[in-house]
């Protein structure tokens, strides 16, 4: 009687304050959680992840000493996962970043590439931006993905020094000399000998993640990148 008026009390408090799906923003069903069926089966999923030489491993090239990277799903502007991470960075939509985290994790699960992994670090935002918005998204996700995964965390050992300039309207060239320099490492022995799968949110010329893989590099330990997001042009 006591667990059917609560389901009773539930269904009403849902139905004038329902729960928006992340990526299309219709309420969610009964029994949904954060994404809507319809979105969940539309997800892009680009299946890098069971591919050596993929099209993410190609744009760290030259660029980066890496064991493997790869990214969840296409984002292309003003499709569902564009929609899904703008959620997530503006709109406080933790849990979504921690469940995308977790289908991500699912999929990197017994992935050979990534079996000798022990460490999983976020690509840090600045102390101030991280402030202002209340949280780093890439942690959350990052967060998610180690409730697979469950490796070493670190979140405050890599560091971002210096308060960049947004990277969104930048070239290439532009957007390496504004992290250049930005990333540094508050207890090197710490990832001494360990492979550390570097998370972020989404890859587009791949500057911040080429910035922080090399810091990382240069002091012993190999990298891994994985990004939810991988941008179509």
């Amino acid at each position: 009687m006591l667990d059917t008026a609560k389901e009773y009390v539930t269904d009403l408090y849902r139905l004038f304050y329902p729960k928006l799906c992340g990526g299309c923003d219709i309420p969610l069903a009964k029994g949904e959680e954060h994404l809507c069926l319809h979105c969940r089966l539309e997800l892009p999923f680009t299946n890098f992840e069971t591919l050596k030489n993929n099209p993410v491993e190609n744009i760290f090239r030259g660029r980066a000493t890496l064991n493997f990277a790869t990214s969840l799903l296409y984002f292309s502007s003003g499709e569902k996962t564009q929609h899904i991470l703008h959620n997530i960075k503006y709109n406080n939509k933790r849990e979504l970043a921690i469940y995308i985290g977790k289908v991500f994790g699912e999929r990197l699960q017994n992935n050979p590439y990534l079996s000798s992994v022990t460490m999983l670090m976020p690509v840090p935002l600045h102390p101030q931006k991280e402030h202002l918005r209340g949280y780093n998204q890439s942690a959350l996700i990052a967060e998610g993905i180690n409730e697979m995964l469950q490796k070493k965390f670190s979140v405050n050992n890599l560091q971002r020094n210096i308060y960049t300039e947004t990277q969104t309207k930048k070239t290439r060239v532009e957007r390496w000399e504004n992290v250049e320099k930005a990333f540094k490492l508050i207890r090197p022995k710490e990832i001494l000998h360990q492979h550390i799968l570097l998370i972020d949110d989404v890859l587009t010329t791949g500057s911040t993640l080429e910035a922080c893989a090399n810091v990382l590099h240069s002091e012993g330990c190999t990298v891994s990148i994985a990004t939810v997001a991988f941008a179509v042009n």
